[in-house]
């Protein structure tokens, strides 16, 4: 008989971490249990703890857990592995056994008769050795069906059996490159991602499987997970097959050309109807014996070893990620519980749906007030389009620029011809050199009539960036209520289309108003037109007297306003003026005209100042007086005439939350549930975790 081995641990308080001795003992005793260890009862409350936090799911809320993740490729050895650290049969078969990820959770067992049991989908069965590997298969034919194909739905073995090593790891499908009849053409491409999502997490450990019959270097397993962990700091090998290849074996596991950090673990497959204490005497025997095999190092040879360093590393990979685990549960609970809060509250009653339905109405009117008439946006810091007081400023800005640089303020296009031919279609029998008030209201009525367009166009683009304005936060704060959303976006699309007509209707009459009468108390009117009249002897001087017969004169006052593309500070374009050349070559004619046309384009000139400046200040009062009341006033009763009195249901039905909403609050309620139970069980590890660091 070859000899077996005892496991001591031992403890490095300076690093916290685990290492274990492993001795040999005396080869004539007898193993009383295959792999057990005295080391199970330091991990095993830890393990249970892990375990626990599994079957609750908690790696759905994104923590991930450390992990022991079995993978290698097909044909590589790895369920005779499985079976000898389990004392169980698994599936054998042509092609993937494993089609679905098989969860073993290995635990030291007092009671000399096992218990083993299946989870999977939320039943449990339970099993005995005998029929074990008959129902994975049954199990893995409901989740992944009866062909080749895999599934991504975990089966959770439990084996509680006398002599295993406190262990929980991860089967995943062996890795196969070429389909064969009944699996998907896609078949590697799907093993390779559920493997990947598998080891990529940084608390994975890897175990890869490897035969000894194989070039390492060539296995698809080491290039996978050399993929994830370049270092190999987290990978354990283990080399199975040693009895049929060990020429060069021991080259192979020395030289590491492959870089696994964690190191080798060569063993030998239980052949035929071994038992498996049988399994672990040939083994023993093996590595003891053979003349090449014997000169592998003992601390890196046979499945006793390997359940030794399993338990270890994940001991240590426990001890170093659970506080972290705590750490994450109660951040993503503080934040479940935060956004649960944020939600509306679920309304119960036609009281708390009348109370909520006023407050939200509440809430609108004063961030309007902010944003439409104090100039305050807090709430919308980063958005300028909601800076609303500074943009309705710019608008007006622009209105009034756009008034003042169109054709008909120009006061030195077509100098006088358009005073001189109405003053041609005014003559009537009166005092000579009289101005008949028909010709200034003429071109009064011609002048309003080619801007008329602008002060519509304008009322309507003031209007729907107010309309956009007010949607906006409309629908921000009744997001929640789908109902209310309908009935809400109605009443506002309905108010500011009132409102809009309104203002429209509005400016027509003032245009209306400035087209047939011609009226200031203003004081400028006399004192521009007198600044002006006081250089008209010089302009018929420079006309009809200068011998040198100018073809242009510059009159003082007179500007020629010229539009610029580039901004100033508050975004609006940039006016330029500058002093106007007049050319005068074709007036010379009409001498008996001039002085009745120049006195006529300086009253104009002097009357259009006020008259561009009245649409600019009554717009500015109108949309002041009319965005008051929208607030302040039409849109409660807007939204209360919409929303309530129209809608059939009642509140409580206006009031229900979207279902995205209520499928939110349930999820997040499952969430706050499963966490605060992953609390729980983490809850008393921590001393645990301390005393087994120190």
């Amino acid at each position: 008989m070859g000899p077996s081995y005892d496991f001591a641990s031992t403890n490095s308080k300076a690093n916290h971490d685990t290492s274990l001795a492993i001795t040999p003992v005396d080869p004539n005793e007898p193993i009383s249990a295959p792999i057990i260890s005295s080391y199970n009862k330091h991990i095993r409350p830890l393990l249970d703890a892990v375990d626990k936090l599994r079957e609750l799911m908690v790696m759905e809320e994104g923590i991930q857990l450390p992990t022991i993740v079995v993978v290698g490729d097909q044909s590589s050895g790895k369920s005779s592995v499985l079976e000898s650290l389990a004392g169980i049969s698994l599936p054998r078969g042509q092609g993937i056994c494993t089609r679905v990820p098989l969860v073993m959770k290995l635990q030291q067992h007092s009671d000399p008769q096992p218990e083993l049991s299946l989870a999977f989908n939320g039943e449990v069965t339970f099993t005995d050795e005998d029929h074990i590997s008959e129902d994975i298969n049954d199990v893995t034919e409901r989740i992944a069906g009866r062909g080749k194909g895999i599934s991504n739905s975990p089966i959770t073995l439990v084996v509680k059996k006398l002599g295993v090593p406190d262990l929980t790891m991860v089967d995943l499908p062996g890795i196969t490159r070429v389909p064969v009849h009944g699996q998907p053409d896609n078949i590697y491409e799907q093993i390779r991602d559920m493997i990947m999502e598998y080891i990529k997490p940084e608390e994975s450990i890897i175990l890869n499987v490897l035969s000894a019959t194989v070039d390492f270097t060539t296995c698809e397993s080491i290039r996978m997970s050399q993929s994830v962990d370049k270092t190999g700091e987290r990978t354990l090998a283990v080399v199975t097959k040693a009895d049929k290849a060990p020429e060069g074996l021991l080259e192979k596991v020395t030289a590491d050309d492959v870089n696994i950090g964690l190191g080798y673990v060569c063993v030998r497959n239980r052949i035929g109807n071994e038992s498996y204490e049988e399994a672990r005497v040939e083994e023993a025997n093996l590595f003891q014996t053979h003349p090449l095999l014997s000169r592998i190092d003992k601390s890196i040879v046979g499945i006793p070893v390997l359940a030794q360093k399993l338990v270890e590393i994940q001991a240590t990979s426990i001890a170093r990620n659970l506080p972290e685990i705590v750490k994450k549960i109660n951040d993503k609970l503080n934040t479940s519980v935060g956004e649960l809060n944020k939600l509306p509250k679920h309304l119960n009653s036609a009281a708390e749906a009348t109370t909520t339905f006023m407050q939200i109405v509440g809430v609108v009117k004063e961030s309007l007030r902010k944003i439409l008439l104090r100039g305050e946006f807090e709430e919308y810091q980063d958005d300028k389009h909601m800076h609303c007081t500074a943009r309705l400023a710019e608008r007006l800005s622009e209105f009034s620029d756009e008034l003042h640089t169109c054709a008909e303020s120009d006061p030195i296009g077509d100098f006088l011809m358009d005073e001189i031919k109405i003053l041609e279609e005014s003559k009537e029998i009166s005092l000579p050199n009289f101005l008949p008030r028909t010709a200034f209201l003429g071109l009064l009525n011609r002048k309003v009539k080619g801007i008329s367009g602008k002060p519509i166009e304008f009322v309507g683009d003031l209007w729907d960036y107010i309309e956009e304005v007010v949607m906006k936060v409309l629908m921000q704060h009744v997001e929640d209520y789908y109902q209310l959303q309908l009935s809400t976006r109605r009443a506002g699309q309905n108010l500011i289309a009132k409102m809009k007509e309104r203002s429209i209707k509005w400016m027509q009459e003032i245009v209306e108003m400035e087209m047939v009468t011609d009226y200031t108390c203003n004081p400028e009117y006399i004192c521009e037109w007198n600044k002006l009249m006081a250089q008209r002897d010089m302009f018929l001087f420079e006309l009809f007297e200068n011998e040198a017969r100018p073809s242009k004169v510059k009159i003082d006052g007179l500007w020629k306003v010229e539009h610029y593309d580039n901004k100033n500070r508050c975004g609006a374009p940039i006016n330029v003026e500058r002093l106007g050349e007049i050319e005068v070559e074709g007036l010379r004619q009409y001498r008996h005209l001039i002085p009745q046309a120049f006195d006529l384009r300086m009253r104009m000139i002097a009357y259009w100042k006020i008259v561009l400046r009245r649409f600019v200040d009554c717009m500015a009062l109108h949309l002041q007086l009319s965005v008051r009341n929208l607030v302040d006033k039409e849109l409660e009763m807007e939204i209360i005439s919409e929303s309530v009195a129209s809608h059939v249901g009642g509140i409580e039905k206006l009031m229900e939350e979207l279902p995205s909403v209520a499928s939110k609050r349930v999820r997040l309620n499952r969430s706050i549930k499963k966490l605060t139970d992953c609390k729980a069980v983490v809850a008393n590890m921590r001393d645990r975790i301390v005393s087994y660091g120190d």
